[in-house]
C-alpha cells in the first residue's frame, strides 16, 4: 500500500517538473473540443421502466443522426453528442409516440430526460445534474487534459490492426453499432384525385394520381431516396410522370445531398383562334440539384445549394438556380435569418408534412409535382424565374412566439392563370394551363418590397392560433375598359402598386382521433387586386389570399398507418383580378386558383 502510493506521488511530481519545464509546449496545447449526452429513463403512465422502446435523435435540420433502444431497465444512454440543439423522438408499441425538441446539449454535462409514454397523452421532462452529482468530465481531470504535453486525439483499433482517428468518425457511427449495407427502410404511397372550378385550375402542380417514395439506410451514415408519380391534370387530362432519386451522406459535420428529378408533361391542344386544335409540343424537363449545411459556429448554421434546370418545349433552355440561408442563433430564444435565393422558389416544402421520419418523403412527392411555371411572349416560350433578399428575426416568450420578416423581390416573366372568352387573344401570347381548360398570360417583370409580422401563440399542445400582417406588392389595373384583344394593351393596363393584408391561421391536432387540420384566411379590403406576395419566400409558410384549409386524418384499422388527406385551396374564390372588355365580356386574373385536392397515404 505505501509503495503504491508512493509510486504515484513521484509520478505526479514528475509530470509537475515537466510541465514546468516546458512552458511554450504547454501554451501550444489546442483546447479540446468536449461533448455532451443525453440519457434517461421511459416508463408508462404506472411507472414502470419499459424495455425496448426506440429513441430517436435528430438533429437541428431534423435529420436522424441516430437510434438505441432501452435496456432492461427502461433505460437510454446518447454519448459523443456535439454542443447543439436536438430533438428527440421516444416510441414503442401500442403507446403514443413523444417528441420533445430543442434540446440544448452543453459541453461536458449530461442532460437527464424523463419519458412518460401512455395511450393517449406522453410526456418528456428535461433537466441538467446539480452541481454536486458531477459530470462527464471532473474538474481535475480537464487540468490533466489542459495541462499535459502527451494530449493528443484518441485512436481506436479496428479489426485490420489499422487505427482510426476518432475524430473523423461522424456522431451517428458513435450512437449505434455497425450497420447493415441496407436498413430503416421506409416508404409512402399516396393516391390522390383533384377538381379545379370553371374559374381556375391547380396553379404550378400537377394532380398526379399514384405517387410514392421510399427512403433507407446506406450503410447507416447515407440516406438514399427514390421517388415518383403519375397522374392526369383534372381539367386537361393530360397525362404527366416524374422521377426523383437523391442521395445523403454525412461528411465532416455537413450532410450534403444531391439529386436528380425529370419530369415529361404531355400538353393539351392549343386553344386560340388561330390555332384551335393544334397539339403543343411534349413538355420535358430536368434538375439536378445539390444541398447542404454546415455549422459554421456553435450558433451560425450554413444551409447553401443549387439546381441546373434543362427545359425542352419549343426549344431548348438551360438556367442556373442558387440559394443561401445563413442562421444566427442570437439566443436560445432569438434567431435571425438571412436569406437568397434566385431562379426557383425554395419554399420549405417539409413544414406541417408530418413527424421528422416522413418530412424527407412529404419533401420529395411535393417537388415532384412543381413544374416550372411556364407563358409565352412573342411566340417565344418563357420561364418564371425570381431574386429573393430576406431578412427574419424570430423571438420566442414561452408559449408565444414572434417574427418579423422584409424582403426584396423582383420576378421576371410573371405568369398568371388568366380566364378570358374563347378566341380573344391570339395563340403567339396565350399558353394553355398546363393543368387546366385556362390560358397562362405573361404579365413581364414584377418587383416588390414588403415586410410581413407575425405572431403565434400556443394553446397547449394540440392548438396553436397565428395572426400575420404586413404590406406587399400587387397588381392592379387601370380603370378603363380592354377596347382590343391585344395583349400589349393588356400588359399596358396592369400596373403595380402596394396593399395591406391580414392573415389568420389556426394549426390543431386532435388528440383522440389524431386529426390534423390548418386553415386560413387572408383578408386585404378591396378585392381588385391580385397578390402574388411574397413568391420565392423561403419561410415555412407563405400567406395565400382567400380561405384555405388543409385537413390529415389518420384511419385506423387498415395497417401500419393509412391517412385521408384533403387540401382545399380558396374555397371563396377571392383575390381575383377582373377585367372589363369594350363589348361587356370581363377576363379574370389569378394568383390563387381555387381546388380541391384529395386522396389516401399508406405510410410503411
Amino acid at each position: 500500500m505505501f509503495k503504491t502510493k508512493t509510486h504515484k506521488t513521484f509520478a505526479s511530481l514528475t509530470l509537475g517538473l515537466a510541465c514546468l519545464a516546458a512552458p511554450s509546449a504547454v501554451m501550444a496545447i489546442q483546447p479540446v473540443q468536449m461533448t455532451g449526452a443525453l440519457t434517461g429513463i421511459v416508463k408508462n403512465s404506472s411507472g414502470i421502466p419499459q424495455m425496448g422502446a426506440a429513441v430517436q435523435i435528430f438533429n437541428k435540420q431534423e435529420r436522424l443522426i441516430g437510434r438505441v433502444l432501452t435496456d432492461d431497465r427502461g433505460q437510454f444512454k446518447l454519448l459523443g453528442l456535439l454542443p447543439n440543439i436536438y430533438s428527440i423522438k421516444v416510441s414503442l408499441a401500442t403507446y403514443v409516440p413523444v417528441i420533445k425538441r430543442d434540446i440544448l446539449v452543453q459541453p461536458g454535462m449530461r442532460s437527464m430526460l424523463s419519458v412518460s409514454l401512455s395511450t393517449l397523452f406522453s410526456t418528456i421532462q428535461l433537466s441538467y445534474p446539480t452541481s454536486d452529482a458531477g459530470g462527464i468530465m471532473s474538474d481535475d481531470w480537464k487540468w490533466v487534459l489542459r495541462s499535459s504535453s502527451t494530449t493528443r486525439p484518441v485512436l481506436r483499433f479496428v479489426e485490420d490492426g489499422s487505427t482510426v482517428d476518432a475524430s473523423t468518425l461522424d456522431t451517428a457511427s458513435t450512437l449505434a453499432e455497425p450497420n447493415p449495407l441496407f436498413s430503416d427502410t421506409h416508404g409512402l404511397v399516396r393516391l390522390s384525385a383533384g377538381e379545379g372550378t370553371l374559374l381556375a385550375g391547380i396553379a404550378t402542380e400537377a394532380d398526379m394520381g399514384t405517387a410514392f417514395a421510399v427512403a433507407t439506410s446506406v450503410a447507416g451514415k447515407s440516406l438514399l431516396q427514390v421517388s415518383g408519380n403519375f397522374g392526369y391534370g383534372s381539367a386537361s387530362g393530360a397525362p404527366a410522370a416524374a422521377f426523383r432519386t437523391s442521395f445523403s451522406h454525412n461528411l465532416m459535420g455537413g450532410n450534403p445531398e444531391i439529386s436528380l428529378t425529370m419530369r415529361q408533361l404531355i400538353m393539351p391542344v392549343h386553344v386560340s383562334a388561330d390555332l384551335a386544335g393544334d397539339a403543343l409540343p411534349m413538355l420535358r424537363t430536368m434538375s439536378a440539384s445539390f444541398d447542404d449545411h454546415k455549422q459554421l459556429a456553435d450558433n451560425v448554421t450554413l444551409q447553401y445549394g443549387f439546381s441546373l434546370d434543362m427545359v425542352s418545349f419549343m426549344e431548348h433552355i438551360n438556367y442556373y438556380s442558387p440559394y443561401a440561408r445563413l442562421r444566427y442563433d442570437l439566443s436560445r430564444n432569438s434567431t435571425l435569418e438571412m436569406a437568397y435565393s434566385s431562379g426557383n422558389a425554395r419554399p420549405n416544402l417539409s413544414a406541417d408534412a408530418g413527424p421528422a421520419d416522413e418530412a424527407d418523403l412529404q419533401h420529395d412527392l411535393s417537388t415532384l409535382g412543381l413544374f416550372p411555371r411556364m407563358s409565352l411572349a412573342g411566340g417565344k416560350p418563357q420561364i418564371q424565374r425570381g431574386t429573393e433578399y430576406e431578412l427574419a428575426f424570430t423571438h420566442k416568450m414561452g408559449s408565444r412566439a414572434v417574427k418579423v420578416t422584409t424582403y426584396r423581390e423582383h420576378v421576371s416573366n410573371l405568369a398568371l392563370s388568366m380566364v378570358a372568352p374563347g378566341g380573344f387573344f391570339g395563340g403567339t401570347d396565350v399558353l394553355p394551363d398546363l393543368f387546366s381548360g385556362n390560358s397562362i398570360f405573361n404579365i413581364g417583370t414584377f418587383g416588390s418590397t414588403g415586410f410581413t409580422g407575425a405572431l403565434t401563440q400556443s394553446l397547449g399542445a394540440y392548438l396553436s392560433a397565428t395572426v400575420i400582417a404586413g404590406s406587399g406588392g400587387a397588381l392592379t389595373t387601370a380603370d378603363r375598359q380592354l377596347v382590343s384583344n391585344s395583349p400589349d394593351e393588356l400588359r399596358s393596363m396592369i400596373r403595380a402598386g402596394r396593399r395591406n393584408a391580414v392573415t389568420a391561421k389556426v394549426a390543431a391536432t386532435s388528440p383522440w382521433t389524431g386529426t390534423h387540420l390548418i386553415a386560413s384566411y387572408q383578408w386585404t379590403g378591396d378585392q381588385r387586386w391580385a397578390m402574388p406576395g411574397n413568391l420565392y419566400s423561403t419561410q415555412a409558410y407563405r400567406p395565400m389570399p382567400g380561405f384555405n384549409l388543409m385537413i390529415r386524418q389518420p384511419i385506423p384499422g387498415l395497417g401500419k398507418r393509412v391517412e385521408a388527406t384533403a387540401d382545399l385551396r380558396n374555397l371563396l374564390a377571392q383575390g381575383y383580378l377582373p377585367i372589363g372588355t369594350a363589348d361587356g365580356q370581363t377576363i379574370l386574373l389569378v394568383e390563387n386558383p381555387r381546388c380541391f385536392r384529395g386522396g389516401l397515404s399508406f405510410i410503411f
